[in-house]
């Protein structure tokens, strides 16, 4: 089973309305495109690269906002966003539920859904039991020097002929929306909606790594269990693009996330450098005496968005992990990973911290 939908965290609960929960939201729209402004240059400039999966387009209007996303029961828009938006901010969603606008002659939901960006085929499931993503299609990405991968769940159908591998245009039809899941609660036909999430790749030996430690648990989707996926927020990204138009740059988007807490890892080559070699920064000193480790800024999701490698003579840290900074307002405004906790006034890493760091080192 995917086990990554939401998670829960330990912090003090911070009360959170929906007038308060749009302010950040907004706050953290304008400060994202001012960072993206300021950090391209005119020959840096790059047209917009992803579409809205659906013909639902009114995450564009700011009164109608509501009309975008699926809500969960009883609860505001913002619970279909990104984010620690789950159970008053305990729990993670980690991408975003686009209200179905079409339906057939029974109610269930007829919007065609399509491939945001370019790219080939990773994975598709259509074992909706397996999952509680039910039916998904992975689509993966190269854009702006980074790779990522697009997913789309819950659907009803996904396109025959998609297989692993196979090519796919941006806007090319994939699937029809749908509410498929595995989950104990059904998702409502008036609730029906696509779940859309924007993730980077964090180890290419998740198997191994599960099989280690989680024995005796199943893993029906190897690579592309939801626990190796590491989200993007997609609203803020589709807001970006809209507004910043051709200068929009996904790799100075993920360069410019809100830091959690930063940390050392004694590690000199893992996947994730390997893969978003983009996201490394460079040191000198290191290039010259060589690499004992690296300096690694994580986002509230645990997203490592920049990394400096260390050369041995500034490391002074044995252990395999260390946390050098914590973020305390960003830890109290978003818990729900529960990556950090506070004890008895000293910042230590969490169980889901110390797990996500392991499996990104994991070889």
């Amino acid at each position: 089973m995917n086990q990554r939908h939401e998670s829960r965290g330990s912090f003090k609960k911070v009360p959170m309305n929906r007038n308060s929960a749009s302010r950040i939201c907004a706050s953290e729209a304008v400060c994202g495109i001012l960072l993206a402004a300021v950090c391209l240059g005119a020959g840096e400039a790059r047209g917009q690269i992803f579409q809205l999966p659906t013909a639902n387009r009114y995450l564009f209007d700011r009164k109608q906002q509501e009309r975008f996303f699926a809500p969960t029961p009883g609860r505001d828009w913002e619970s279909g966003s990104f984010g620690c938006v789950r159970n008053n901010g305990w729990r993670m969603h980690e991408g975003i539920d686009i209200r179905c606008l079409q339906r057939d002659a029974r109610g269930e939901p007829a919007d065609v859904v399509r491939a945001t960006a370019s790219g080939v085929v990773a994975y598709v499931n259509r074992q909706p039991h397996l999952s509680n993503y039910g039916n998904y299609i992975v689509l993966q990405h190269q854009i702006d020097g980074l790779e990522i991968y697009s997913l789309y769940a819950h659907l009803s159908q996904i396109r025959s002929d998609l297989r692993q591998g196979a090519a796919v245009s941006a806007g090319q039809p994939i699937g029809i929306m749908g509410r498929t899941t595995n989950t104990r609660e059904q998702i409502g036909r008036e609730r029906a909606h696509l779940h859309f999430e924007l993730n980077l790749l964090i180890n290419d030996r998740f198997p191994q790594w599960f099989k280690i430690n989680e024995p005796g648990e199943r893993n029906d989707h190897g690579l592309w269990n939801g626990r190796n996926l590491l989200g993007l927020d997609p609203r803020i990204v589709f807001l970006q693009q809209e507004w910043l138009g051709r200068n929009f740059n996904l790799l100075q988007f993920v360069r410019n996330q809100t830091e959690l807490c930063r940390v050392f890892v004694h590690k000199a080559d893992f996947p994730w450098v390997r893969r978003y070699t983009a996201l490394v920064r460079r040191n000198p000193l290191a290039e010259k005496e060589g690499v004992a480790g690296y300096e690694i800024s994580l986002n509230f999701n645990g997203l490592p968005y920049q990394l400096i490698p260390r050369a041995p003579s500034e490391v002074r840290i044995a252990s395999k992990f260390h946390l050098l900074y914590v973020n305390a307002a960003e830890a109290q405004k978003n818990p729900c990973r529960k990556l950090v906790q506070s004890k008895g006034g000293r910042w230590e890493f969490g169980p889901q911290g110390m797990s996500l760091l392991d499996l990104l080192v994991f070889n």
